[in-house]
């Protein structure tokens, strides 16, 4: 089983068909939040902080880190962020952003083994990223479109992850240290949308034995009731070979459903992080039986009297 080891200075963290699912916290990203770009510009850190302590107590694994202001110095941003948030947690970090001065501030300030989020597959990026990765010993995201832009057709989304998994390997980097993200569309706006991913997934793990990961959240873009749909689409993704996720770990659906999807698969052994966190006792169970539950073990069965 391919494994992707990344740390931080005292934890480390592997994502693997045959580990549980890794939830990269999607939190500490100014897109889209007027009021976090206007801070984060302005020397405010307060709200990442909040941010940050909100994710980890969520039962996040990572954290994303994204600095993407327009007109404002992304790169020093970038590494005061990545600085202030290894000073509050010692989460694994993914390091993202598209601007490459901005991932090397990044990288060249980070203590561990970062994820870079992210090289896609122009000749021109992958001959600027992949260096840096190397540099660096980083893992790193690989998204599946090139100068041609993002193709409908799930099999040449895999092409272009075979062409970046391929060049990395040129470069030194072994193939346990590229995660792939297929590009997960709007379901609204494309109807297949999911089953183009989960093809695609399918395919990352039998054939190229790379891990996975995507921006959950966009699969609801433009629906109500989001997370019931990304807890959904990820029990469904996990099941089809999805190991990581950049997504909220603050919403109770997302992660109840990367819970049972770990139990599902058999990567929460005896259910026991289920149990923790669900246990009850005692509770009725089906069929006349009270069903206790037992620290630390699995449920025990015990006749109901009458």
């Amino acid at each position: 089983m391919t494994r992707t080891v990344v740390g931080s200075a005292t934890r480390e963290v592997a994502l693997g068909f045959d580990q549980p699912f890794v939830i990269i916290g999607e939190r500490i990203n100014p897109t889209g939040r007027k009021l976090l770009a206007e801070e984060m510009r302005n020397g405010d850190f307060s709200r990442v902080e909040r941010d940050v302590v909100a994710q980890v107590e969520a039962g996040a694994h990572m954290l994303d880190v994204n600095a993407g202001i327009p007109l404002a110095d992304e790169p020093a941003i970038l590494a005061r962020t990545i600085q202030l948030v290894q000073s509050l947690t010692d989460l694994p970090l993914s390091i993202d952003s598209s601007i490459v001065a901005a991932l090397e501030a990044g990288l060249s300030v980070y203590r561990g083994k970062a994820l870079v989020n992210s090289v896609t597959g122009e000749d021109d990026r992958l001959e600027r990223v992949l260096p840096l990765v190397k540099k660096y010993g980083a893992a790193v995201v690989a998204i599946s479109n090139d100068e041609t832009g993002i193709s409908e057709d799930p099999d040449v989304r895999f092409a272009v992850a075979k062409r970046i998994v391929e060049r990395a390997a040129d470069h030194g980097i072994p193939r346990e240290d590229i995660v792939v993200d297929p590009l997960l569309m709007p379901i609204g706006a494309m109807r297949y949308a999911g089953r183009q991913v989960f093809h695609i997934l399918g395919r990352l793990r039998d054939e190229l034995k790379v891990n996975s990961t995507c921006g959950a959240s966009n699969v609801s873009f433009g629906l109500p009731n989001r997370e019931g749909i990304n807890g959904a689409y990820l029990s469904m993704a996990i099941a089809n070979g999805l190991t990581s996720a950049i997504t909220n770990p603050i919403a109770d659906g997302v992660r109840h459903s990367v819970m049972a999807a770990d139990v599902l698969m058999g990567n929460d052994p005896e259910c026991a992080r289920w149990i923790r966190t669900f246990r009850q006792a005692p509770v009725e169970g089906e069929r006349g039986v009270r069903v206790n539950r037992r620290r630390g073990g699995g449920p025990v069965e015990a006749p109901v009297a009458g």
